[in-house]
């Protein structure tokens, strides 16, 4: 039961409550390293880490982590993490490093990391911990190295630094593929989610599924158990149930 419930932690961050395509967090380093795809994996592996690491320590000690300053105590562990990570990327990996720049440093703040430390690394088992940190972490790099894949073929006809699509030259008059510039750009990044989204849901309808729950939603909210939207959202049926109430209705 145990290898069940570990399985289902990577499965769930891969595709269930995938951190990008359904509970849309994390949203600010996807946008600006996805440029290319190489950026997008590296970023995805350094990320997986420090959250596999930093859910697993902090699962250790939450029964003698005071509850009143437990997110700063989250930071510190994060922060020594992500240094680590960031000198071995400097050390052995220079060039992706250069490419990450600050936002490697930047992992400390992400909140899909905070996000799961406080509403699973801090409440349950080290073992589910660390799955849930690994299956977190594949999930947001199987999306982040998508979104830089699909900008980098169409922004420029390469994956991984190999051009797969001929570019057209322009002083022989050869023809082949002019890339679409804007995919390199900012506003590139939320055409090529909104693309993988709307391919997502496509496949979704056709097989009699529901759309993908983005954002804030009931599904979303009860998969990642976040306190905050959970209190939110029972207050929101207190609320209408009272409404109800008030009319006549019958409340649930």
């Amino acid at each position: 039961m145990e290898n069940q419930s570990n399985l289902e932690r990577i499965y769930n961050g891969l595709l269930k409550e995938n951190p990008i395509f359904v509970l849309a967090i994390g949203m600010c380093p996807t946008f600006a390293i996805t440029t290319s795809a190489i950026n997008g994996i590296g970023m995805g592996l350094a990320t997986t880490v420090v959250l596999a690491l930093s859910n697993l320590l902090i699962s250790l000690i939450r029964k003698i982590i005071p509850d009143s300053v437990r997110v700063p105590i989250f930071l510190v562990i994060v922060a020594s993490f992500v240094t680590i990570v960031q000198f071995l990327m400097e050390g052995f990996l220079p060039s992706l490093y250069d490419a990450l720049g600050i936002y490697i440093p930047l992992i400390v703040v992400n909140c899909i990391i905070l996000g799961r430390a406080e509403a699973y690394a801090y409440r349950n088992p080290p073992l589910l911990s660390l799955f849930d940190g690994i299956g977190m972490g594949l999930g947001f790099t199987f999306a982040v190295t998508w979104i830089g894949a699909v900008r980098e073929l169409i922004g420029s006809g390469k994956i991984f630094g190999y051009q797969l699509l001929p570019l057209a030259d322009l002083a022989t008059g050869k023809a082949g593929y002019e890339p679409v510039a804007i995919f390199v750009m900012a506003p590139g990044a939320f055409l090529a989610l909104s693309v993988l989204v709307a391919i997502m849901n496509t496949k979704r309808k056709k097989k009699g599924m529901a759309p993908l729950p983005i954002g804030c939603s009931p599904e979303s909210c009860a998969a990642c158990g976040n306190r905050s939207c959970v209190t939110r959202n029972s207050g929101s049926v207190k609320v209408e149930n009272t409404a109800k109430a008030a009319q006549g209705g019958k409340s649930e």
